[in-house]
């Protein structure tokens, strides 16, 4: 920065665009080293211009200027244009695949004459078939674009959701819980590559804690929403469910037809629907947006925003072992907290609360987990210690579970619901982790694939934390809370560990690259043109 609070580029800074050089959100500058997740190379900037055919090509520029204060206006905008519907659509998301745990609250089970077994068993196939979908989504989105694809999704989804007033029993209700689960799979890692087309990699975290923000404030919207609609019932007293599920797959599905004419092909491709014969941007703008975030990270210019994932860049993307710790991370490190989430109506509901109490009880634990999501984010990206901040995590959910194993099964009911809300409020790492992968992958293939891998890995963590409570263990799941415990310890170390091997790596990189001089790094470029994060010039963020 200038005296004159400029993010401008002077000369020197020119031969930089490999670095992290302007940054926006000046409340957590970085001192570039060893943890931005980036390239640091200061040497040989011809080696990162966009490939021909990037949509941004044509607003490139090297020698670009503009001021902090322009940079500021523009990332509001964004947010106020791009991150405020991109939490409107996770809304719809949730709104249609929280709903069911609602549902349980009212005679759900019973109307269709199942067991909380059952229930399991439908929830199991929805995030294998979740799970499923994660990689197909997401390479159909690199190909057509997040812009037109997810659209699409959320629509077909809607119309799902919405037929699942008419479940006449186990069948049907297992026959939706699949569709549901193809059709809903890949809206995640495709709305986060969309937001990386806007903003650099250290404005993402902040970003993402909005995007799992509006995921919480559906559970108190839905709750909401859930009193209004479970009050609704047939003249025999059943059926209030079918009611809730109707009305909200007619929600999502407006939001879906809205997200057609709303959600532009990138920042530079804004005219047009809803956005105006103007678009959003000036060409000034335009400009600004492009050069911040291929100097930001200049591996978002080696593919354009439609360009699909071969199978051999699969390959590649799939075998950089440098992703797997978070990939590992990702299976096991939500576990402890997630039954809880899952059984928290039918747990208040088996010590004696009512329906109706039951489904706005949930409202506290919502508000909770929005206070210690923003607390944790704001630690780790403040601290430049994502990893431990989600050893701390586990902490939290081993403090919890122990207390929750030790009260005794006549307590009364509030302390228990005290625990509850705590647990369910858990810290969410998600978005950090998920900027986390974001920034280690190094290209775009990668950040492509990694993003699917990861959320596949946490729907593998879903699927296990769907079994962990057993009918034959209710209503206070002594069993299911004791492998909770081991659980909770094995993600701490997994934690710790991670946080170790990324230091070393960066490390160990380090070591090579400044024991070579500027020439010998000119070389190095030229004959590794290819980005990747096993670039000696590449630092992990840990």
């Amino acid at each position: 920065m200038t005296d004159q609070k400029t993010a401008q580029v002077s000369a020197s800074q020119k031969d930089s665009l490999g670095a992290s050089i302007l940054e926006s959100d000046q409340e957590s500058q970085q001192t570039q080293g060893y943890d931005n997740g980036t390239f640091q190379v200061k040497e040989g900037h011809e080696y990162y211009r966009p490939i021909d055919s990037y949509e941004g090509m044509h607003r490139w520029d090297p020698g670009f200027e503009w001021t902090e204060e322009e940079e500021k206006n523009i990332v509001r905008k964004i947010d106020a244009r791009v991150l405020t519907f991109a939490c409107v659509t996770f809304f719809a998301l949730q709104l249609d695949r929280g709903n069911i745990s609602q549902a349980l609250a009212s005679t759900f089970l019973e109307d269709l004459g199942m067991t909380s077994n059952d229930y399991n068993l439908g929830q199991t196939i929805f995030l294998v078939c979740f799970l499923l979908a994660e990689m197909p989504s997401q390479l159909i989105s690199k190909r057509l674009g997040p812009d037109r694809w997810i659209p699409i999704q959320m629509v077909v989804w809607s119309i799902i959701a919405a037929c699942q007033a008419f479940l006449k029993g186990r069948g049907s209700f297992l026959a939706t819980r699949a569709l549901l689960g193809l059709l809903e799979g890949g809206f995640i890692p495709d709305t986060v590559l969309f937001l990386s087309f806007f903003y650099k990699s250290n404005e993402l975290p902040k970003r993402l804690a909005c995007f799992w923000i509006s995921d919480t404030l559906t559970g108190i919207i839905g709750a909401f929403l859930a009193f209004g609609f479970l009050h609704i019932k047939n003249a025999d007293g059943t059926g209030a469910w079918r009611y809730l599920f109707a009305f909200e797959g007619l929600i999502t599905g407006l939001v879906g037809i809205i997200a057609v004419f709303w959600m532009p092909a990138s920042p530079v491709q804004t005219k047009g629907g809803l956005r105006g014969k103007d678009g959003w941007f000036t060409e000034h703008e335009e400009k600004i947006i492009v050069n911040r975030v291929i100097r930001d990270d200049p591996s978002k210019g080696t593919m354009h925003n439609r360009q699909a994932v071969t199978p051999k860049l699969l390959w590649q993307s799939l075998q950089d072992y440098h992703m797997w710790p978070i990939y590992i991370l990702g299976v096991i490190w939500l576990i402890p907290s997630t039954p809880a989430t899952n059984y928290l109506t039918l747990q208040l509901k088996e010590v004696g609360f009512g329906t109706f109490e039951t489904n706005l009880l949930t409202i506290p634990a919502a508000v909770v987990s929005i206070v210690t999501l923003i607390t944790i984010t704001w630690i780790a990206e403040r601290t430049n210690q994502r990893l431990l901040s989600g050893a701390a995590v586990e902490v939290w959910n081993l403090a919890l579970l122990i207390a929750l194993e030790v009260l005794p099964a006549k307590a009364l009911p509030w302390p228990r619901f005290a625990i509850l809300t705590l647990l369910v409020g858990t810290p969410s790492i998600h978005p950090v982790l998920v900027a986390l992968t974001s920034r280690n992958a190094g290209s775009v293939r990668t950040r492509t694939i990694a993003t699917a891998l990861y959320n596949m890995s946490v729907q593998i963590s879903a699927i296990a934390s769907a079994n962990v409570y057993q009918t034959d263990d209710k209503p206070y799941y002594k069993r299911g809370n004791k492998i909770l415990i081991a659980l909770a310890v094995i993600s701490l170390f997994l934690f710790v560990g991670s946080k170790f091997y990324y230091d070393w790596c960066n490390k160990r990189n380090a070591e090579k690259w400044n024991a070579m001089t500027s020439e010998q790094r000119e070389d190095y470029l030229r004959e590794t043109p290819i980005m990747n994060n096993k670039r000696l010039d590449f630092r992990f963020s840990q």
